[in-house]
């Protein structure tokens, strides 16, 4: 507590002055695993974003709407459709949120009945996706930026022509 101005405060009870402290020189990137300039990109590198995990527990709120045919797998499913989101949330520079994952379960027709031909397509893409890194990076892969970049109510109104929505739809 401060005391009163008349009070006599000794020469040694008075406040000190701070000395200053010297900044700090800076910091460069010297050592063999440091990053020089940007994340890298390119095949099989993933797509790089904050709070991924996350990603995970909005899947899981889609275990229950996933119409899968018999033959597929939900966990298949839901490990292919992860990156999907995934994608697109790094895309936009943001963590993951639910419409991520609905355009990516969207795209793939796994939210309403799916053409047959698009069943067709995805079940052996999907086999296995859960256990195998290369097969869910194959997934991602599939879906260009241009289809990233529609809304989810947009992908799911054209999974009819889900051709037209990825890179290699033979």
């Amino acid at each position: 507590m401060a005391a009163p101005d008349y009070v006599p405060v000794a020469q040694g009870d008075r406040p000190r002055l701070a000395l200053g402290t010297p900044g700090h020189g800076g910091w460069t990137a010297t050592r063999p695993g440091d990053l020089t300039d940007r994340q890298p990109s390119g095949a099989y590198f993933g797509n790089q974003g904050p709070d991924q995990g996350y990603a995970m527990v909005l899947a899981e709120r889609f275990h229950d709407r996933l119409l899968v045919t018999p033959g597929e797998d939900a966990h298949d499913v839901e490990a292919g459709c992860l990156g999907v989101g995934l994608a697109r949330a790094s895309l936009f520079g943001r963590a993951p949120v639910i419409h991520d994952l609905e355009l990516a379960y969207g795209l793939w027709g796994y939210l309403d009945t799916a053409p047959a031909d698009l069943v067709e397509f995805r079940k052996p893409l999907f086999a296995g996706a859960s256990h195998h890194y290369w097969d869910q990076r194959a997934i991602v892969d599939l879906v260009p930026e241009a289809t990233l970049r529609l809304t989810p109510a947009e992908v799911r109104r054209r999974v009819g022509e889900w051709r037209a929505l990825i890179t290699a739809g033979a």
